[in-house]
């Protein structure tokens, strides 16, 4: 074979690399344009969503203040007449990605309930981290009646005009609870917390600790503007039940 011939097929051999290779990074870039852009609409698609859902929050804990600000009015008056302390409990809890806020419930204990909780640990009804107890004696007589129509928590829509909070979400938990929290039940915090969610429509407190991370977990995988919905009409008559509410 002569010297022309070598080259010419090495020439042939090159430009067949060239080919292939260009032909690779073509689909690469390809690819690599057809993830970004994918992502782009994944961006766009959350922030819609978002905006939407806080659209929901604002005009229906707007709506329901004006509805049953006099439900509010007579608890605060019930509340202030049945034992001393304040009308309103803040508590600091745990929101999304651990940012701590002010929760604002009508005060259905005693106000030495937090210095009196380590002498009932022991009689704790629930697993996990969280604290429950059917016959709680630092309940008020007020105290166990808003508890059972979830009255108590009607100021956690000032939460939620505030963006602290949403209608529908995980629960909520306190930074001690957090504190004791496994790998994947960190999840939970993935989500703005809010004040009803699959859990208080699936028993609430009946419900042990971990269905209730699978529930939360559910709902942030599945969470949309329709599900909010059915879960919020799903809340109506969970509470009118008081299942699994103490």
């Amino acid at each position: 074979m002569t010297t022309t011939g070598t080259n010419l097929q090495l020439d042939t051999k090159a430009a067949r690399m060239l080919e292939i290779y260009s032909k690779q990074r073509f689909r690469s870039v390809r690819a690599s344009q057809r993830l970004r852009f994918t992502l782009v609409l994944w961006v766009i698609r959350r922030k819609i969503m978002r905006n939407i859902k806080r659209a929901l929050d604002l005009t229906v804990s707007l709506f329901a203040l004006l509805l049953v600000s006099p439900i509010m009015i007579l608890t605060a008056i019930a509340v202030k007449l049945d034992s001393p302390g304040p009308i309103l409990f803040r508590q600091t809890r745990v929101g999304r990605w651990g940012e701590h806020f002010p929760c604002y419930k009508f005060r259905s204990m005693y106000v030495d309930a937090e210095q009196r909780l380590q002498e009932l640990m022991a009689q704790n009804e629930a697993d996990g981290p969280v604290f429950k107890m059917k016959n709680d004696p630092r309940v008020t007589r007020v105290g166990r009646f808003i508890r059972k129509l979830s009255i108590d928590e009607l100021p956690q829509l000032f939460n939620v005009i505030k963006g602290e909070m949403s209608l529908v979400g995980p629960r909520p938990a306190l930074p001690r609870e957090v504190s004791q929290y496994e790998y994947e039940q960190i999840g939970r915090l993935n989500a703005v917390p809010g004040i009803t969610g699959l859990q208080q429509v699936s028993g609430r407190s009946n419900v042990d600790f971990k269905r209730w991370i699978e529930l939360d977990l559910q709902y942030i995988s599945e969470q949309s503007l329709w599900k909010d919905i059915e879960i919020l009409i799903k809340t109506i008559p969970a509470v009118l039940a008081s299942r699994g509410a103490y």
